[in-house]
């Protein structure tokens, strides 16, 4: 009898452990690593939600591979080693299929190593500074040949700019982008004392004697432009200060690659009409796919004023472009989906289309736009095609002779032209 019952008992906890990992194996689970909390939940919330809402719409369609997506959200609040923290607990713990997340470089800088020992997948979707490639990880995002380059040439050629105040809060990508503006600048013969460079810690909400700067450094009888890498909810004072110093757009305009519909909308818009941004989509652009995108979204938050940026639609393509590879090689395998990630294209939001390139970076349209009292942005300019993303400078001594391609048989990331070989595994 005891020997029936212990039987018995076996039985059950086999069956139990049976369902468990059949109802684990049932699902595919999506990381998602946004800040909810901190200077930088501003941004990064709505990329949480946009992630959510794919993950929704996918699993209307019946999910991938006959199972169902399950999102798999953590807060990494704002604060850059707790980023590593929970993509290791993402990783290790939660065993998610891929991960979904970061806004700026120092958060994707403190994730770069687990998700590489662990051998994760990172869809990162917000501009950087580029001076990376990494296997584990796709920049869906601007590099800096897709955004700030094409911003100056506009400032300088169609403005007539020809001092600079490169602004940025004190991290890499800032640092890095404006290292790379610096020495573009100076190849297009800009002097140094025509290059004002300041940076700010995040927060950073007294701006009076930064702007006081900035008004005294343009009024040397030269067009200056201010090249914003300002990040989070700094610039919300930022441009406050702007106005309350009377520095319109039309005597010193202000390029951001940081600011988007999304941060405009808790703005008051008013010290910021004419400013510009530099994106690789607006939600003001036609196209029945924006259309329809904004429909979705307008409709999955349940509230009609919510807008979308550009970071949204490198989380939509980033996420399409995922699922197409997962689709292609019927596996949610790492190794197979980064593969077969390369050369995956998807219709972009601006009716055009996104390739995913050897070097793990998009090919984007380049749009420059001018901010409106209703917190939209009316492009005036834009590229022709699209622009390959480059992942290393052509004007950085460091880089110029690197460039990274992720196909057999050279699989290498900084692949030296010059020594013909591979300097590293990023």
């Amino acid at each position: 009898m005891k020997f029936k019952k212990l039987l018995i008992a076996s039985s059950i906890i086999a069956s139990s452990l049976v369902s468990q990992v059949a109802s684990a194996a049932d699902t595919i689970k999506v990381g998602v690593l946004h800040s909810l909390s901190g200077t930088m939940a501003i941004s990064e919330t709505t990329l949480k939600d946009t992630v959510l809402m794919m993950i929704e719409e996918q699993n209307k369609m019946g999910g991938l591979l006959g199972k169902k997506l399950e999102a798999v959200v953590v807060d990494p609040a704002s604060n850059w080693p707790l980023f590593a923290e929970k993509t290791r607990e993402l990783l290790a713990k939660e065993k998610v299929d891929v991960i979904f997340g970061c806004w700026t470089s120092v958060s994707r800088k403190s994730v770069l190593p687990v998700i590489e020992e662990l051998n994760g997948l990172l869809f990162y979707p917000v501009q950087y500074e580029g001076e990376e490639s990494s296997k584990n990880v796709f920049y869906t995002g601007a590099a800096p040949n897709q955004q700030a380059i094409p911003a100056v040439d506009y400032l300088m050629n169609e403005i007539g700019a020809t001092r600079w105040v490169l602004l940025g809060t004190d991290y890499v990508y800032p640092r890095t982008t404006n290292k790379i503006l610096e020495a573009y600048l100076k190849s297009k013969g800009v002097k140094d004392k025509d290059i004002m460079i300041n940076y700010t810690p995040f927060g950073h909400s007294d701006w009076q004697g930064i702007v006081s700067d900035v008004k005294k450094f343009g009024s040397a009888g030269m067009k200056t432009a201010v090249v914003s890498t300002v990040n989070g909810d700094a610039n919300i004072p930022f441009y406050k200060e702007l106005g309350n110093q009377g520095i319109s757009a039309q005597d010193i305009p202000v390029v951001a690659f940081s600011v988007g519909e999304e941060e405009l909308s808790g703005f008051d818009t008013k010290p910021l009409v004419g400013h510009l941004a530099a994106w690789n989509y607006f939600q003001s652009i036609e196209s029945e796919g924006n259309s329809e995108f904004i429909a979705k979204w307008k409709k999955y938050i349940k509230d009609d004023k919510r807008v979308t940026n550009d970071p949204m639609e490198a989380t939509y393509i980033g996420f399409k472009m995922w699922a197409k590879a997962v689709e292609k090689v019927g596996s949610t395998n790492v190794d197979a989906v980064e593969q077969a990630m390369i050369g995956v294209t998807v219709p972009n939001l601006t009716g055009g289309i996104a390739v995913m390139n050897a070097n793990h970076h998009l090919s984007k349209p380049v749009f420059i736009g001018e901010i409106q009292d209703d917190g939209q942005v009316e492009v005036v300019w834009q590229t022709a095609d699209t622009v390959i993303g480059d992942a290393w400078s052509d004007f950085l001594p460091s880089s110029k002779n690197l460039m990274s391609d992720w196909t057999p048989p050279m699989s290498c990331g900084n692949y030296d032209v010059s020594t013909g070989k591979c300097s590293g595994k990023m």
